[in-house]
Formats: structure tokens, C-alpha cells, sequence
């Protein structure tokens, strides 16, 4: 609504990351502000920099996306890994499989590994099928007995 963009840009402009990130997930919507996918990049930017991980994951869409910014797949998984390594799960399962398309298999494995011990059904799934099919891409996981099982 209304009132909450104001508020939001009130802490916006002070330099506040939450603020930021709200205003321009605002923006991406069009909630009470006009819809402007570039700005809301560029809020989300800010966010970033101040080490906002949702806000890196929400930058890194639309880097990977091309929203508001030009498409940047490079970009988009360095802002992935920052998200992953503050512990944002969307980031990490979003990680794993960037790292599979890019057949990084030893990378995939390991952020879904991450993300499927924290209860991801379907990082459980992806992990085991990486397990279970590794020594056919001659890739040597790294995995306890059974654990392609295990989930």
C-alpha cells in the first residue's frame, strides 16, 4: 500500500538495507509506487552491498532474469554464493543448481547437500540422483555409506 512504500523509502533514503530491499521489492510489484524494474535492481543493489542476503538473492534474480538490469549469468552466481554463504537456503538450493547446468557436479552436490539437511525434499532428491549417478559422469562425490539412500 501507499503508506508502506512512504515508509519504506523514508528508511530507504536514511541508507537502512531493510528498507531498501522493502522498497524495492515494492517497486518489483508495484505496491504503492509504480511498477520499475530498474529501480527496484538498483535498491536491491544497494541492499547488497550493505550484505543484505535476501537482498542479494533478490539482486541476483534479476540478474539472472534480466530484470532491470542487463542479463548477467556470471553476476547472478556471484550473488548467489554471497546469499549461500550467509546461509540463505533459497540461494543455496538456487546455487546447486546453477552448479549442475554448468556441469560443476561436485559444487551441485554440496549446496544440495546443504539444503537437503535442512529438510528440502527436493534437494534430498537431487542429492541422491547426483550420488547415485556420479560414478557415471566420473565425478568421485564425497558421501557416507548409504547416504544416497539416507533422505
Amino acid at each position: 500500500n501507499d503508506e508502506a512504500a512512504r515508509l519504506f523509502r523514508r528508511a530507504a533514503e536514511q541508507g537502512y538495507a531493510l528498507g531498501q530491499c522493502s522498497l524495492a521489492e515494492c517497486h518489483e510489484k508495484g505496491k504503492g509506487v509504480m511498477q520499475d524494474s530498474r529501480e527496484a535492481a538498483r535498491l536491491f543493489g544497494l541492499a547488497a552491498e550493505q550484505g543484505l542476503a535476501v537482498a542479494q538473492f533478490s539482486l541476483e534474480q534479476c540478474h539472472d532474469e534480466g530484470r532491470g538490469v542487463p542479463r548477467d549469468v556470471g553476476e547472478a552466481a556471484r550473488l548467489y554464493r554471497l546469499a549461500a554463504d550467509q546461509g540463505d537456503v533459497d540461494a543455496q538450493a538456487n546455487l546447486g543448481v546453477l552448479c549442475a547446468q554448468s556441469g560443476n557436479i561436485a559444487g551441485a552436490a554440496h549446496y544440495c547437500r546443504i539444503v537437503a539437511e535442512q529438510g528440502d525434499v527436493a534437494s534430498q532428491l537431487n542429492l541422491g540422483l547426483l550420488l547415485l549417478r556420479s560414478a557415471a559422469l566420473g565425478v568421485s562425490l564425497p558421501a557416507a555409506p548409504g547416504e544416497a539412500t539416507r533422505f
